[in-house]
């Protein structure tokens, strides 16, 4: 048979706590240039991964050819790790910062 508890104060407990915490940190998707994946496979897939329009993604698509990496996305976390898990669809290379 279990018993019920009762609040009864144990002793004095100071209990310091000294958090910070962040809310809303925005993170960002950096897509990465390959050797595998056409102009359009990436396009498409950006389309797909950031509801964008067909122009956005192909700059997108340029700077990652010229440059070597584009952030594709900022926003919050779970934002983040839907998009890069879409672009991952197709294996293309991506990465999340804070």
């Amino acid at each position: 048979m279990e018993k019920e508890l009762e609040n009864k104060p144990v002793g004095n407990v100071d209990v310091a706590v000294n958090e910070e915490i962040t809310v809303g940190l925005e993170c960002r998707v950096i897509l990465f240039n390959d050797d595998w994946h056409t102009f359009d496979d990436v396009i498409f897939q950006l389309i797909k991964a950031i509801n964008c329009s067909y122009e956005k993604a192909r700059a997108h698509a340029f700077e990652v050819h010229v440059k070597g990496r584009s952030i594709v996305f900022n926003g919050q976390m779970k934002d983040c790790l839907k998009v890069s898990s879409i672009l991952e669809e197709i294996a293309l290379t991506t990465q999340i910062i804070s």
